[in-house]
């Protein structure tokens, strides 16, 4: 500073001091000073004032926005907050676990003790960093919130605590507005007030949502989160995968790692990002050290994510869409008896719809633990012998052979295992559980011989015919047996289930169908019983109005093996809400259906039929030897293909068929359809067996009851043998209900005369030659009326020839005159061997052989028709019918002949001549031929089954004539080794 500067700075002081030190000055000072204070109280007094108003406008407006809010109780609150759905739960049986249900949601409750603290600490410094000092709300962010609102600034910070993110998203909705921004305020501050801080945390970490996890399955909740994204457990995260989880609520679907099909992300790179943010802050927060964050920001995260996880449902795919209709059906009852229906109420389609609807909600949110009998090892093991089975057959129209198999115990009902079908991707119809089909003679035990038997009018021992027969339903129907044969005359009701024979299953069950047999079905858990199946006779064969499931079919048999008590068959052991609380378990119920008698006869009848019958070949195939009792079938048309067997342990069945119905006859594999459906329920119960032998293969066997008998019975009539029937050799023994036991002796047999004709015998009549008839026994008409003799199409054909039958004949078969003489056959030689055919006409009982113009045999139509001649000479046949009348010659034929001259051609053809004139004699008289025959008559009877009283007269006839002798013995001997052979092919195709 010059001089000058300082000379004019000293005088401006001096002025400005002179100025603030005159009088008037400091008076004009002192009046202002007064203004401007009372000014400032003034505006101090008027500032407390407005904000005292504004503040009570505020409250005013505050109070306003919460008016409508109830004043909720920490009751209230709690219910409320842990309001969150959670996906149910699934067990195999022995507490196995399977998966989760399918469900919109996938979320995994978990405390706050299997927590990462990682994970606990990464979400309170990225979303609440004063979580632990606020009492629900922090005024400072919720100002700044506001101030930006009506500022409308660029830039919006949130102002929630996790407090009130919980309410937001637990209570309250998501809608912006002042008036939910205040309740949610209110409520906050009461949640706080009521709930400890651990408790909030836990809920915030079990509501919040996290993206989609490795299966595509939008996830809730941490332990959801760290299952379905890193393949761990909550309490197990890693820093760098708990910061991943905890970047997530932000926005759950553009940071998760995976696609909707639960492929990874081509671009993880927001992810990423988030994930670095919250490390950061967990830093800047203090919660890692500078170490622990410079070594998770390097962290390759992406390395820690899971690969694509298949669902319940894509792995079982059968089994938990079995196990979730099962539970819905179980819970739509529950909650529809809460609202005070009964279960008879649901029976209204429209109510039964609502209920099934709100059970489906509720099981796929609350979280539900679901307990089944399923065995895993068993279930596996059965899928994979489906997979691999070679033998199913050949694909017609695009379709492949389908099957369906279950096992059920039979004391609990539980269903051990099942097979849905081959291909789910391909079909999801669960052939084991919902697929109707009629199921052929494995209907035969469960509604006619067991009805029959519980209703005194069957026993294994029962007789019926079997033979082609006609019973009117509507139109007529004429059952027949499988492929078109098997006919026996008579058979036994265990003769008759061991080998499948459809007509006498028929005829029992016309002597029944009136008591209404068909409600025994419904008492086995048949649930598709029409008024129509009660009345038609074809029910008898599987023939139903909308067929049967497997499972109802197997669980019926059960019921033998129960000792007659049904026992419905299960899935669904137990539910329990995840509070812990059982809200449904199974009860046993058995239903009274059969005595403990008629159910081991109907097993004792079954086990002839794995033993012996049509069921045989699977003994070879199993790997254990048990007690099985079961039954084979097939559906018309050759549609389904059914096996269904018992012990005293389990019940298990197959059935193969095509979805559309198509017919499964012909080899494959070099097996017919019965052995390859046969063989396939053997893979599978081998397979369950090597999982549980104790299971599968008991060491008890089926104990017979008291009040069963065993006694001896005719086999023609099921009646107490006569001398007669033991006579005739018929008489058989079985099993009996002590008080149906046959009480009354037979009467069946009466002494008679009886022709042959092919494999069948008839009455004979007074004018029938006798050299054609046998004597025997004769069945009377009335015996046959209770074996279905109303119902036969041929009555001749109830006794067949051969030696079981001895010489038995029923009265009603007789045959009826042509009222003509039959026409002259055709013979053939070869071998000095004189055949022909059966005659064309039915009345033909006989054959005369002629030698030289006379008669050297006679053969009825019975036997062999066959003539070995023993020396030269002409021969012709002849035939003869009921009544007696003759045909004309044959043609001749020549034995052993030899050139001659001219003169001895014209002397044989004069012969000839002769003969022919005498045949005429012979037709004239005939009886007086036949029976009074000459001591020296060189005939001989010839007869398939000539009765033995003529052998006295043979050797005598024998002595006469040695040249015929030799020719008659040698025929007889091969007519008798011809029909021994035969008979034994018969009894061979029986068996």
């Amino acid at each position: 500073m010059n001089n000058n500067q300082k000379d004019r700075f000293q005088t401006a002081w001096k002025q400005l001091t002179r100025f603030f030190q005159n009088e008037k000055t400091q008076k004009n000072a002192r009046v202002t000073y007064q203004v401007i204070w009372n000014l400032t109280l003034i505006l101090i007094i008027v500032g407390v004032l407005g904000f005292s108003f504004a503040g009570g406008v505020g409250a005013g407006y505050f109070a306003a926005l919460v008016n409508n809010e109830p004043v909720r109780s920490k009751d209230d609150l709690k219910k409320d907050i842990y309001n969150y759905e959670e996906t149910s739960e699934v067990y195999f049986a022995d507490k196995v676990y399977l998966g989760k249900l399918k469900s919109d949601l996938d979320r995994e409750e978990v405390s706050i003790d299997k927590v990462s603290d990682h994970l606990k600490n990464a979400v309170i410094a990225t979303e609440d960093e004063y979580f632990y000092e606020h009492d629900g709300v922090v005024p400072k962010a919720i100002l700044r919130a506001v101030y930006q609102e009506f500022t409308n600034a660029s830039v919006q910070s949130g102002g929630s605590t996790l407090t009130q993110q919980l309410i937001k998203n637990q209570v309250l909705t998501n809608e912006v507005s002042f008036d939910r921004k205040a309740k949610e305020i209110l409520l906050a501050l009461r949640v706080e007030k009521f709930f400890e801080k651990e408790e909030i945390l836990e809920t915030y970490l079990n509501v919040s949502t996290l993206g989609r996890n490795s299966s595509g399955r939008n996830i809730a909740g941490v332990e959801s989160a760290a299952e379905g994204i890193f393949g761990v457990k909550a309490k197990d995260l890693t820093l760098p995968q708990s910061a991943f989880i905890a970047g997530l609520p932000q926005s759950p679907f553009g940071y998760t790692p995976y696609t909707q099909q639960g492929k990874l992300k081509d671009n993880q790179e927001p992810g990423i990002n988030r994930m670095k943010t919250v490390l950061k802050r967990m830093y800047s927060n203090g919660y890692i050290t500078k170490e622990q964050y410079d070594k998770a920001i390097a962290y390759d995260i992406t390395k820690d994510f899971i690969g694509k996880k298949a669902l319940p449902s894509e792995k079982y795919p059968w089994l938990t869409y079995e196990i979730e209709k099962r539970s819905i059906e179980i819970l739509s009852v529950s909650l529809a008896k809460e609202d005070g229906y009964e279960e008879k109420d649901l029976k209204n389609d429209d109510l039964k719809n609502q209920y099934l609807e709100l059970a489906d909600r509720k099981l796929r949110q609350n979280g539900y633990q679901i307990y089944t009998t399923v065995n895993k090892k068993i279930y596996d093991k059965m899928q994979e012998v489906t997979k691999n089975y070679p033998n199913f057959g050949y694909d017609k129209a695009g379709e492949p052979v389908e099957a369906g198999a279950i096992l059920i115990e039979n004391k609990t009902g539980k269903i051990i295992s099942f097979v849905g079908g081959r291909d789910f991707k391909r079909e999801q119809t669960n052939h084991a559980t919902a697929s109707l089909r009629s199921n052929g003679s494995t209907m035969k035990p469960l509604l006619v011989y067991g009805p029959g038997i519980e209703l005194g009018k069957i026993s294994p021992g029962s007789v019926s015919a079997n033979v082609p027969i006609s019973i009117p339903a509507g139109s007529m129907w004429h059952p027949g047996n499988y492929g078109g044969g098997s006919y026996t005359g008579v058979t036994t009701a265990r003769e008759a289930l061991k080998n499948s024979y459809n007509i006498p299953a028929a005829l029992f069950y016309m002597k029944i169908i009136n008591q209404r047999p068909a409600s025994y079905l419904e008492k086995m858990g048949f649930t598709t019983v029409t008024k129509e199946d009660y009345s038609h006779p074809s029910m008898s064969l599987g023939a139903l109005d909308k067929g049967v499931t497997v499972e109802e079919n197997v669980n019926a048999f059960g019921t033998f093996a129960n000792s007659g008590e049904f026992i419905d068959a299960y899935m669904i052991d137990k539910i329990v809400s995840k509070d812990g609380e059982v809200i449904y378990e199974h009860k046993v119920k058995p239903v009274e259906v059969f005595s403990p008698q008629t159910a081991y006869l109907t097993l004792d009848m079954m086990r002839d039929v794995v033993n012996s019958g049509t069921a045989a070949s699977v003994r070879n195939r199993l790997a254990f030897s048990s007690d099985w009792a079961g039954k084979t079938g097939t559906s018309q048309n050759y549609w389904d293909a059914w096996f269904v067997a018992t012990n005293p342990n389990v019940s298990f069945g197959t059935w193969m068929g095509y979805d559309t119905p198509k017919s499964l006859q012909g080899t494959y594999n070099g097996l017919e359809y019965n052995k390859r459906n046969i063989y396939y329920w053997a893979d599978l119960i081998n397979a369950a067996y090597k999982v549980d032998p104790k299971l599968i293969d008991p060491d008890k066997r089926f104990e017979m009851p008291g009040g069963i008998v065993s006694r001896s019975f005719c086999g023609v009539s099921g009646l107490l043998p006569s001398s007669a029937c033991q006579k005739a050799g018929l008489v058989k023994s079985d099993l009996f209900i002590a008080k149906y036991a046959p009480s009354r002796a037979d009467n069946s047999f009466i002494d008679g005369q009886y022709v042959s004709v092919g494999s069948k015998r008839y009455a004979a009549l007074p004018q029938t030659p006798s050299e054609f008839t046998s004597g025997g026994f004769m069945l009377n008409p009335a015996s046959f009326e209770d074996i279905g003799l109303k119902y036969v199409d041929d009555p001749g054909s109830l006794i067949p020839g051969g030696e079981k039958w001895g010489n038995v004949v029923g009265t009603k078969a007789t045959l009826n005159d042509n009222g003509k003489a039959p026409n002259a056959l055709s013979i053939t030689v070869s071998n000095n061997k004189i055949s022909w055919g059966l005659h064309p006409e039915g009345d033909v009982v006989g054959y005369r052989v002629y030698k030289n113009g006379r008669k050297v045999a006679s053969i009825n139509s019975g036997g062999n028709l066959v003539y070995t001649a023993g020396s030269g000479g002409s021969y012709y046949v002849t035939a003869v019918d009921i009544v007696g009348k003759e045909s004309a010659p044959s043609q001749h034929v020549e034995i052993g002949a030899k050139k001659t001259s001219a003169k001895a051609e014209a002397k044989d053809k004069d012969n000839k001549s002769k003969d022919s004139t005498k045949n005429k004699d012979n037709i004239a008289n005939e009886k007086t031929d036949t029976e009074e025959k000459k001591p020296d008559s060189k005939e001989e009877n010839v007869t398939a089954e000539k009765d033995k009283d003529t052998n006295n007269t043979d050797k005598e006839d024998t002595g006469k004539d040695t040249n015929i002798d030799k020719e008659t013995d040698q025929n007889t001997d091969q007519n008798t080794d011809q029909n021994k052979d035969t008979d034994k092919a018969e009894e061979e195709e029986e068996e």
